[in-house]
């Protein structure tokens, strides 16, 4: 009895380690690493960060490569990382959470909560609820308004006042564009409701049941903090560049989060237990399922190259079916990082990415490779197919930037330096000043909307100046100042796209 005890037990054993090998599939199991550090080579990223959930269990939880390539300090399951726009769904379950708790509708007006507040067009500024706030659905273009947003050292509320300005290209409640002023706005209605700050009340009903304790709702002093990744990019130059950590937390509840894959596998598996962690209720199933109602349609045509026929997007998050499958996600940018959040409850699957190089396609080729592996699509290497591309846009960039400043060779410009200098003015930025450098020879911009950002003009030729920030995110261009009748009469400035896609005209004053 005893003997058959024992072989029972064997075979039960043999049998579950057999579906677990089933569950998990072999690019997971054999070639992950592989894939992962020839991505890194690839693509020019110093660390990546990763975890897999699947079945309620950590199936993959490691860190890759460097968080400085100075110090070489290697990046693991605990290394920081912004987490930028993923931070969006913590907003959106934030209100739908007050929803359930009958503090507010997500139909509610927004003039209901945020007194005075005021959009470009008087019929959508009546009518603009909270639910439209989350679903990035004004009309506004994707990113518009953000080089006055992004580091910049507006409040919050001065944020919201600036979205008056924000002339809408598209249709209310039609026409897509991503909004983190938006998010602002929606983010502002919890103290209002609660008393507690946008990062208080994440923390209190979001982070601390989740046992995230590695996590932070607020970006400032990231580089303070133990085992930080350190930001880079490759973007102008081709050459991995050092930059500035962002410091976004006037704009909150749109990205400022910063966290770690081990404190993001329990964001993941909450969303794939209906709310609960641990065997915990954290949220009730009807908070998590609020967020992930379709609100925008974002694509309404099959994918060229993906297994998707629609996207959508919720209430901080984007939805799609893949391969057959309805999948949830999100990726976040910011100066230096880019990272992806992404669950898919009928497979009980999730994975999250953290990555220190803002300036490639690998997080997101990754992610891909993933679910192909877990939801049966034929394989293909998804790093490869977009490296080519990729390569061909970066040397593309490199090339220009070099011809660029090439083209500085100490030349005079048209009008003496002192005709260029003033104050130059946007509506919707506020004031820049230009003056004459140290030296005599070029000329220099204070942005006066953003503490610390300053950028040099070097005359090339052709009336033309070039344009470099001292903050390499923000970009490297050409410009030209317009000119009536020998006077200077404006400037138009413009910044990284991975920041806005507007230029800016300044005119002086």
């Amino acid at each position: 009895m005893q003997k058959y005890f024992i072989v029972t037990c064997l075979w039960l054993f043999c049998i579950g380690t057999l579906n677990a090998q089933k569950r998990t599939p072999s690019f997971v199991s054999d070639s992950l690493d592989s894939y992962i550090n020839q991505g890194l080579k690839d693509w020019n990223i110093p660390g990546l960060s990763i975890a897999i959930v699947k079945d309620g269990k950590t199936v993959v939880m490691k860190g890759f490569g460097v968080r400085d390539i100075e110090t070489k300090e290697p990046v693991d399951e605990n290394t920081l990382f912004m987490i930028a726009s993923n931070s969006k769904l913590f907003t959106g379950t934030a209100l739908s959470q007050l929803e359930y708790n009958k503090k507010i509708s997500i139909d509610d007006k927004v003039s209901k909560y945020i007194k005075g507040y005021s959009l470009y067009d008087k019929n959508t500024t009546d009518l603009v609820t909270i639910r439209d706030l989350l679903s990035h659905r004004l009309g506004t273009k994707t990113f518009q308004g953000d080089f006055v947003f992004w580091n910049s050292n507006l409040g919050r509320q001065q944020i919201i006042n600036k979205m008056k300005l924000l002339q809408p290209t598209g249709i209310f409640r039609q026409s897509y564009g991503y909004c983190n002023s938006c998010f602002v706005t929606a983010g502002e209605v919890i103290p209002v409701v609660t008393g507690k700050p946008w990062e208080v009340y994440i923390y209190d009903s979001l982070i601390v049941p989740l046992g995230m304790t590695n996590t932070h709702t607020l970006g400032n002093g990231i580089g303070q903090r133990a085992n930080a990744s350190k930001p880079y990019t490759t973007s102008f130059t081709g050459k991995l560049t050092l930059l500035p950590y962002d410091n976004v937390d006037n704009l909150g509840p749109a990205g400022s989060i910063v966290s770690n894959v081990k404190d993001l596998s329990h964001w993941l598996l909450m969303q794939l237990d209906s709310g609960r962690y641990e065997g915990k209720r954290v949220l009730q199933w009807p908070v998590v399922r609020r967020t992930r109602e379709i609100n925008t349609i974002t694509r309404s045509l099959p994918s060229a190259v993906y297994p998707i026929h629609f996207q959508g997007y919720g209430l901080g998050v984007f939805m799609a079916d893949y391969n057959g499958k309805q999948i949830y996600f999100h990726t976040g940018g910011a100066d230096g990082f880019v990272t992806n959040t992404c669950f898919v409850p009928e497979e009980n699957l999730g994975i999250t990415i953290l990555t220190n190089n803002d300036n490639q396609n690998f997080f997101e080729a990754l992610r891909y490779q993933i679910l192909d592996a877990y939801l049966g699509v034929k394989y293909i290497n998804r790093s490869k197919a977009l490296l080519n591309g990729f390569t061909e846009e970066l040397d593309d960039a490199v090339k220009t930037t070099n011809a660029l400043k090439a083209r500085v060779q100490g030349k005079k410009p048209p009008l003496d330096l002192t005709a260029y200098v003033g104050t130059y003015e946007n509506e919707l930025y506020g004031p820049v000043t230009i003056e004459t450098d140290t030296q005599g020879k070029g000329l220099s911009i204070d942005f006066k909307g953003h503490t610390n950002l300053k950028a040099t003009l070097d005359y090339m030729d052709k009336d033309e100046f070039l344009l470099t920030y001292n903050n390499l995110g923000f970009g490297l261009f050409g410009v030209k100042f317009k000119t009536v009748n020998k006077k200077v009469v404006s400037i138009e400035l413009r910044v990284n796209e991975f920041i806005d896609y507007d230029a800016y005209n300044f005119t002086k004053k």
